[in-house]
């Protein structure tokens, strides 16, 4: 389980998130929603270790505290962290960037095995060797998802993969992200389409300033006047 307890970043003077707490059990999908500026990113960045945490903040993953532990031994401990924006090397080949996030493995049928799994979710097998810089924004989203997947993880955090993307293709990238889901892989996404998040999800938690205001089971939001009128038009 991944269990965060009294976390604060600061930049500088500025609190970009103060005292925030949620946990994802085993099994499950959880979404955090919330507006640009809210917190979402610059929390995924301190649970992978690429962000410092203020002191008294307490990250706690498969029994260990990550905040003392480095990016690097994040990544061994079974965390993967998709970040808002794909980050992808767009003058290498689809297949290398897919491969380079099984960096840490050594067992070449393993990671063949699990590029296997990633063509499986993804419609990327006729893309392996063109840039991928040359892709569509979708794709481009679901290389980024797929190389996380590469590492793996126990729990893969994906940071807005829907943004800039048409509907239907945010439809198939949530949809793979719940099927990676169903096969055992907790997830923690941030989204701002709250709607299409909160039907693959289990539970919630609501950003706002860098607070939580608002958690609860997925059906529970989907309900809640404030939720639906801030995030649905409703």
């Amino acid at each position: 389980m991944l269990k965060v307890s009294g976390l604060t970043v600061s930049y500088g003077s500025f609190q970009a998130v103060r005292d925030i707490e949620f946990e994802v059990r085993p099994g499950e999908l959880v979404v955090l929603l919330g507006a640009n500026g809210a917190g979402k990113t610059t929390i995924f960045r301190a649970l992978s270790g690429l962000t410092a945490a203020d002191g008294g903040s307490r990250i706690e993953w498969a029994g260990r505290d990550l905040s003392v532990l480095s990016p690097r031994a994040i990544v061994d401990t079974g965390l993967s962290h998709c970040p808002e924006g794909r980050k992808l090397f767009p003058a290498l080949s689809v297949g290398t960037n897919l491969r380079l996030g099984a960096y840490r493995c050594r067992d070449q049928a393993e990671i063949e095995r699990r590029l296997a799994r990633v063509l499986e979710l993804f419609p990327l097998s006729s893309r392996m060797n063109d840039p991928a810089g040359a892709l569509s924004g979708g794709q481009q989203q679901m290389v980024s998802i797929g190389r996380a997947l590469m590492a793996e993880p126990k729990i893969l955090i994906l940071d807005e993969p829907s943004v800039s993307l048409a509907p239907k293709v945010v439809a198939q990238v949530l949809e793979a992200v719940a099927a990676i889901n169903r096969a055992g892989t907790m997830v923690l996404l941030s989204e701002q389409n709250a709607y299409a998040a909160l039907e693959i999800a289990h539970r919630g938690y609501v950003l706002e300033s860098g607070r939580i205001v608002i958690d609860g089971p997925a059906a529970e939001l989907m309900q809640h006047d404030e939720v639906r009128r801030a995030y649905m038009g409703a």
